[in-house]
């Protein structure tokens, strides 16, 4: 007899990883299950518990085949992360006589970094079993790993160690925290979270609360999490300035628009990362913060002078490279106005790559593409040459090539030809086995499973979080004093919320505090598809409340070519606010938003969609908290750089 028990999980996150289901007779169908949010591209988990009541006659035992474990089961050695750090003799002693044991197509594998999902993955199973034979077939020199909780990551890791010769150099997107790919995870229906790492509002908050200190403390704790699950190579902070309040791409990602502001803050988050022994990477150079073009799906150009690069988005990567960063990602985007109309995208210019960044600036460490799979490269060069024209240009690392044996075979072929030289490829190996040693790995690589619950997101850490969601709001403008809402009265309240139909978990934060304080608020969804019959029931509603609160959960999504305002949805709330409705804008995402609503007198900005912004937007919306953070970026034609009102706590 077998019964199957289902629970259904759900991710909100920028990647789109394949989804898998597992059945009583189906236990890897795969489902490619990708939806979009307001702030991020939802990935969907459904995964199925069995259990089952059987005899011990038809009790079926499953006993999987696993290659030969190779390699040093110690625990993770103490790093030295910094480009500038001297290696030890013994480290420099590794690096010669790894570099010397490896045959061609091993020198090839190094440098490739495949996508690999951060869920749970039995050993022997297809999933599990195309990444083993990435590391012990094709001898990859690392994985950059996305979704998933952190006992999953430190297992599957510890996992994939074991089978490495070379020890894994493993990577992850923490840009703004751990919790940027180790949190958001929910149960469907019930939406009951399943934990995660610690989650921080995006980095253009740090921008606005003003804080070297604590972009310092985000740092240090992701590292420390980062660590403490298996990651060595933190893809991040950003280091783009976000000066075209058109990008679709960047925006909320970036510490803001000012050059030295990001400069700043970002220094103070690497110094805090390196703190732990996690290694950082500056991205995504030569800056992508002046585009209106989404590089996942095409080539966005940059116009700009090499004066005008030297002066805003350069200064970010140059301070950087001073104090060491470790790693720098490359953007797919063409800088016309540098190497004219025909501009290859940065990641495959040699003057980019190695002329300026590693001539002029002296950058040492290790040189990591963009993935090689988004549209901005692989809709104008295909599959393989970029490959090629990457190494050409001065990379070390190819991340995420569609296909991991193409590359390597790819790459061989073109030292074979005698388009790359063997000490061309020498040369990057040497690079990242030098950030390897660097890591702790030569000493080992295992991570304490045990420990991970004493270490990830513990309260300490959590409360540094609501500390940067808190410093971080900001009061653009309030004509009619509306900030702090007196809880004291009887005024009825309506909340509208704004967001895509897949971003499940906007307002449910924010809503319920409110209605906390105000018994009788009523609270309304509207989205995309929300129809203009509809949106006129709405605004007839909205005539008998005495305040609207209007949230806005819309960020940069990875997948999407704009970020704008619903236009309909705008018109009803300007045409509110011309009459006279008192009304709160709160922008739970992209500042620029506000700019579709110029009737609204009040702007309350939050940063990010997560529960951590949720609960400090409605706590200072309450006067709970504070209100002192600046704008980090100017709205125009509204609102200025370092525009900010300061309210008291009532």
């Amino acid at each position: 007899m077998l019964t199957l028990a289902a629970t259904w999980y759900v991710r909100l996150e920028y990647r789109q990883p394949l989804t898998k289901v597992r059945g009583a007779n189906d236990l890897e169908r795969e489902m490619k299950v990708s939806l979009m949010n307001g702030r991020r591209a939802s990935a969907i988990t459904f995964v199925a518990a069995l259990a089952c009541a059987c005899s011990p006659v038809n009790r079926l035992t499953v006993a999987a085949a696993r290659p030969p474990v190779y390699g040093n089961n110690s625990p993770l050695g103490s790093a030295r992360p910094g480009a500038k750090m001297a290696l030890s003799p013994r480290g420099s002693d590794w690096v010669d006589r790894t570099l010397a044991s490896l045959t061609l197509r091993q020198k090839v594998g190094q440098l490739i970094m495949p996508w690999v999902g951060g869920e749970y993955a039995a050993v022997g199973s297809p999933e599990f079993e195309q990444v083993r034979k990435w590391v012990t077939d094709d001898e990859v020199g690392g994985v950059v790993i996305s979704i998933g909780e952190p006992l999953s990551y430190a297992v599957k890791l510890n996992e994939l160690q074991s089978h490495a010769r070379i020890p894994l150099l493993v990577a992850s997107d923490f840009e703004n925290g751990p919790g940027f790919r180790m949190s958001g995870i929910y149960a469907l229906p019930s939406l009951l979270p399943q934990g995660g790492g610690t989650a921080f509002p995006p980095v253009m908050a740090v921008g606005a609360a003003r804080s070297p200190e604590l972009a310092f403390q985000m740092g240090q704790i992701t590292g420390t999490e980062a660590r403490a699950v298996g990651v060595h190579l933190v893809f991040g902070p950003v280091l783009d300035v976000n000066a075209n309040p058109l990008n679709p791409v960047i925006n909320t990602r970036s510490f803001g628009e000012s050059a030295s502001l990001v400069s700043e803050l970002a220094d103070e988050f690497i110094k805090g990362a390196r703190s732990t022994g996690v290694m950082t990477t500056a991205k995504h150079y030569p800056g992508h913060g002046d585009t209106d073009v989404n590089s996942h799906l095409a080539l966005p150009t940059i116009r700009a002078s090499r004066a005008h690069l030297d002066s805003v988005d350069l200064p970010p990567f140059r301070s950087a490279v001073t104090n060491g960063i470790d790693a720098i990602m490359t953007a797919h985007i063409a800088e016309v106005g540098t190497e004219g109309s025909d501009a290859a995208p940065a990641t495959l210019s040699p003057l980019f790559m190695n002329d300026i960044l590693r001539g002029e600036m002296g950058f040492r460490g290790l040189l990591i593409t963009d993935a090689m799979t988004m549209g901005g490269i692989a809709k104008r060069y295909g599959a393989t040459e970029p490959l090629i024209r990457a190494i050409e240009a001065g990379n070390d690392i190819l991340l995420m090539p569609r296909s991991v044996p193409l590359a390597i075979e790819t790459v061989l072929e073109a030292v074979k030809s005698g388009r790359l030289s063997e000490s061309r490829i020498d040369a990057s190996v040497r690079r990242l086995l030098t950030v390897k040693a660097r890591a702790g790995l030569i000493d080992g690589r295992m991570v304490s499973v045990a420990a991970v619950d004493s270490i990830v997101n513990v309260p300490a850490h959590q409360k540094v979080a609501d500390e940067v969601a808190a410093r971080s709001i900001t009061l653009g403008l309030d004509r009619q004093s509306l900030i702090p809402v007196s809880s004291g009265g009887k005024q009825r309240i309506l909340s509208l919320t704004f967001a895509l139909p897949t971003d499940l978990t906007a307002g449910t934060t924010f809503d319920p505090i409110l209605e906390n304080a105000f018994p009788g608020l009523r609270s309304m969804r509207v989205d995309s598809r929300t129809s203009s019959t509809e949106l006129d029931k709405l605004r007839v509603a909205a005539d008998s409340f005495d305040l609207v609160l209007v949230s806005v959960y819309v960020s940069p999504v990875e997948y999407v070519g704009s970020i704008a305002a619903d236009t309909s949805f705008a018109a009803v709330i300007n045409g509110l606010a011309a009459q006279a409705k008192p009304v709160i804008f709160i922008a739970f995402g992209s500042p620029y938003l506000v700019s579709a609503f110029p009737s609204v007198s009040t702007y309350l900005f939050a940063w990010g969609g997560a529960p951590v912004s949720q609960r400090a937007g409605a706590a200072a919306l309450l006067g709970r908290t504070a209100i002192a953070g600046k704008l980090p970026v100017s709205i125009p034609p509204l609102l200025k750089f370092g525009d900010g009102l300061v309210r008291a706590v009532r």
